[in-house]
């Protein structure tokens, strides 16, 4: 930091980012970060998606979980679009992002062939 502006601009760019990750009816980006994601390359996954949504500029919550109990399939990743039921994608990589992003997210077609789970709307 070299001067006030570009301290208040940082701040400015963090306040964007948390409201992201804290904003609810807004679709849903979910990374599994527990020991065994981060392992398997969720990091690389978490910073793809981050960079895919600031270059489409979409308005997007993302968020980090532990270990879901899938870690054969890690990284995990799972799109949740308002209203509709949460998709888990398996052993993302960071190619199939944009893909992800563009499919499902934008154009709200889960991609099939990544896809492995299914969670109902309201379910548990």
């Amino acid at each position: 930091m070299k001067s006030l502006e570009e301290l208040r601009k940082l701040r400015a760019e963090l306040e964007k980012e948390i409201s992201t990750r804290n904003s609810e009816g807004k679709p849903k980006i979910i990374i599994g970060m527990g020991t065994c994601g981060i392992a398997a390359g969720a990091r690389d996954i978490l910073q793809a998606v981050t960079k895919e949504v600031r270059k489409r500029n979409l308005d997007v919550n993302i968020s980090q979980t532990g270990c879901i109990g899938m870690c054969e399939q890690e990284p995990l990743l799972d799109v949740q679009l308002p209203g509709q039921d949460r998709i888990t994608y398996g052993k993302v990589t960071a190619g199939d992002v944009e893909r992800i992003v563009v499919e499902h997210l934008i154009n709200g077609n889960a991609v099939k062939d990544l896809a492995i789970a299914r969670l109902e709307e309201g379910g548990i």
